[in-house]
């Protein structure tokens, strides 16, 4: 196995924990593992991450590098190559579990689950004044967060929340006299 000399210098560089053997092996491998890596993800800003880690891994793992099993490119392939499969099960993972609002059905509910009790709620809120129908309004039956709300009404989010402990006050006094 024929070692250039360049890649003498940066295992030498690697082996005494100098910092420029991460500058020289960037400048002579980054172009290369990116390619690797953005095959495998598929995405430019994972393929980034991936490569950043990959320099990462490989600084702290500076001296397990062993010149007799492997030439230099290959063992920073291999890292790279597992980070980038690492960070895309990663990626996929997540995103997989995320709530996907387009299918959501925490909103609908059928007809036969409400409660009876609570029927007239929406003219018990129609008698409260106009600024704690809009807030409750949007709230519960429009389903938004009070973030959303502050958002979408443009009314500042303290006020949201005033509003709201406001008119729920009142509705309790119609419901708990």
């Amino acid at each position: 196995m024929s070692i250039t000399p360049i890649e003498q210098k940066i295992i030498e560089l690697l082996e005494k924990e100098d910092k420029r053997a991460i500058n020289l092996l960037y400048e002579h491998y980054s172009n290369s593992l990116y390619g690797v890596i953005l095959k495998i993800t598929v995405n430019e800003e994972i393929a980034e991450d991936a490569l950043q880690e990959t320099f990462v891994k490989v600084w702290k793992n500076a001296r397990k590098y062993d010149s007799s099993k492997a030439k230099l490119f290959t063992w920073l392939f291999r890292i790279a190559r597992n980070t980038a499969i690492d960070k895309l099960r990663s990626f996929n993972n997540r995103y997989h579990k995320e709530v996907q609002i387009d299918t959501s059905n925490v909103y609908i509910l059928p007809s036969s689950n409400l409660n009876q009790d609570v029927l007239d709620i929406k003219e018990h809120v129609g008698r409260l004044e106009e600024k704690y129908q809009i807030v409750l309004k949007a709230l519960f039956f429009e389903g938004m967060t009070q973030q959303e709300a502050s958002d979408e009404l443009n009314i500042p989010l303290g006020t949201i929340k005033s509003r709201l402990k406001i008119g729920l006050r009142e509705l309790k006094k119609v419901y708990d006299p």
